[in-house]
């Protein structure tokens, strides 16, 4: 089971190079150099099963979460990649890809990202993040969150199940928004969607997740 990542939430403007290159090396290629670890003996023995801990943001890029969904879209394309080989001899993959989870790591995501320094950025961009973005996501993780037993639940039946699932997503919730995505190959309608949903309904977003 692959579980090891790290988060980060702002305007691209106020972040670093260095950041972005040490989140992708932990979140995908610490997942990267696990498999070349553990993928030759599973070979050999014609049998395995790997479980990664992906995120919906691997399906679908949120705002100001551009490099966290990168590295997660790099982790689903890596799985997505490899599992036909892997099935071959025998192999499972399965990505596991929650919704907000209630834990530590977002708590200490979002307590650093209401004290950053904006001052990199344009000032409607910050008020953007932090009035509307931080402000909404409070009210998203309270109302559709899961705890991390409940995320452990859905792993163990992933593991556990006769022929394991390629993807396996944990919140209902989010099934729609990556309904959309496919239904319109275009991007167009979730593009659309997301965007009024934001900067339109914002309010209606909040009263529906209260």
């Amino acid at each position: 089971v692959s579980n090891a990542g790290v988060g980060m939430a702002g305007p691209l403007e106020c972040q670093s190079l260095a950041a972005m290159q040490s989140l992708m090396d932990t979140n995908f290629f610490g997942l990267v150099r696990l498999v070349k670890e553990v993928l030759p003996d599973m070979k050999r023995r014609r049998g395995g099963h790997i479980v990664v801990i992906s995120s919906i943001m691997g399906l679908q890029g949120i705002v100001f979460n551009d490099i966290y969904s990168a590295s997660k879209f790099a982790v689903e394309g890596f799985c997505e990649s490899l599992v036909v080989q892997a099935l071959r001899f025998n192999v499972a993959i399965s990505l596991v890809e929650p919704g907000p989870v209630m834990t530590e790591f977002e708590t200490k995501l979002y307590e650093e990202a209401e004290r950053a320094d904006y001052s990199r950025t344009d000032p409607e961009t910050a008020e953007i993040f932090t009035n509307l973005y931080l402000r909404n996501s409070k009210d998203v993780f309270a109302s559709l969150g899961q705890t991390p037993e409940d995320i452990a639940e859905h792993t163990l039946r992933v593991i556990e199940a006769a022929q394991p699932p390629f993807r396996h997503q944990t919140n209902a919730a989010y099934t729609p928004l990556a309904a959309l995505k496919h239904a319109d190959p275009s991007g167009a309608l979730v593009t659309d969607a997301f965007y009024k949903l934001v900067f339109k309904y914002d309010a209606v977003l909040r009263l529906g997740l209260r």
